[in-house]
C-alpha cells in the first residue's frame, strides 16, 4: 500500500513541477487545492520516490521472510 501511495505522490509531484516549470500553471489535483512553489513539487516527488522504494523493500523483506520460514 505505502508503494501505491508513494507512487501516487511522485505523480503528483513530478506533473506539478512540469506543468509549472514550463508551462503556466502546474498539473495534477494539487494545485486545484493549494498553491505550491516548484521546489515544494520536487520535494513532493522525493517523498513518493522514497514511499515507493519503503513499500518496494518491504514487500520483498516479507516474501523472503515467508521463502525463509517456508524451507
Amino acid at each position: 500500500m505505502r508503494g501505491f501511495i508513494g507512487f501516487i505522490v511522485m505523480i503528483q509531484g513530478a506533473a506539478g513541477f512540469i506543468g509549472q516549470t514550463f508551462f503556466d500553471h502546474a498539473w495534477g489535483l494539487l494545485p486545484h487545492w493549494f498553491e505550491l512553489p516548484s521546489i515544494a513539487y520536487v520535494g513532493l516527488f522525493a517523498v513518493g520516490a522514497a514511499l515507493a522504494v519503503w513499500g518496494d523493500m518491504d514487500k520483498k523483506r516479507r516474501q523472503k521472510r515467508a521463502e525463509s520460514g517456508a524451507a
